[in-house]
């Protein structure tokens, strides 16, 4: 899944494929400014791990994937622009790979990266309305558990630092009936984050930069 950044373009350029007579730019979404679109999506979580390292030992980060629910709420300043806050916690077990020590069990994390995009709603493709988007992203991190293997080399302590970061998405809504619609969309965090090992004896920096693939029902208020 580490090629999954790409799938960002691809559905900003099926967005932006449309037919020049089209207009989307000022064609009707479906949507009115006032409108409020609450979502309940199944997403994958997909930490991709782009860089890390740690100190003393060598070694890279890895974070493992995960599904979760997630519940989003957007609101329609005009047909076209709204803005999106999403809710939704994750756990994530944590390695430390190739290290001088071999491959060693971190522990595990729960994460909570609250999420606000700001996003552009294309028009006059009937009940198909792609959009594309671009806020920024927190990670918080807490409920963090120590794994027996680090344990047992006398380091009984992880601390997470809080991260921040951009995001981008680009995702559609198609209209189904009434004010009920199905949903898609590809997120892009760009988020780092520092972990103290053993009160400080390991230090880790890893750019997590999750990616989040979600799909699930909206409801137009």
């Amino acid at each position: 899944m580490r090629k999954t950044v790409a799938s960002l373009g691809l559905v900003s350029l099926l967005a932006l494929s449309a037919p020049a007579y089209a207009q989307w730019w000022n064609q009707p979404t479906g949507f009115q400014a006032g409108d409020i679109m609450v979502r309940l999506r199944a997403d994958g979580v997909l930490p991709q791990n782009m860089s890390s390292n740690l100190s003393r030992i060598g070694g890279k980060i890895d974070a493992s994937d995960t599904v979760i629910p997630e519940l989003d709420l957007s609101y329609f300043f005009t047909p076209h622009i709204s803005v999106e806050a999403i809710a939704g916690t994750s756990r994530h077990n944590i390695w430390a790979n190739d290290t001088a020590l071999g491959t060693v069990k971190v522990g595990s994390v729960w994460v909570l990266p609250p999420t606000v995009t700001v996003q552009y709603h294309f028009g006059g493709m009937g009940n198909f309305v792609p959009y594309v988007g671009a806020g920024v992203s927190l990670m918080l991190f807490y409920d963090s558990h120590t794994a027996a293997d680090l344990q047992a080399l006398g380091l009984d302590t992880v601390t997470y630092r809080t991260g921040i970061g951009p995001a981008i998405e680009a995702g559609f809504d198609y209209h189904l009936k009434g004010n009920w619609y199905a949903n898609f969309v590809v997120k892009q965090t760009f988020v780092a984050t520092r972990a103290s090992i053993g009160h400080g004896t390991v230090i880790a920096h890893t750019n997590l930069d999750p990616t989040i693939v979600g799909a699930g029902i909206g409801y137009r208020f």
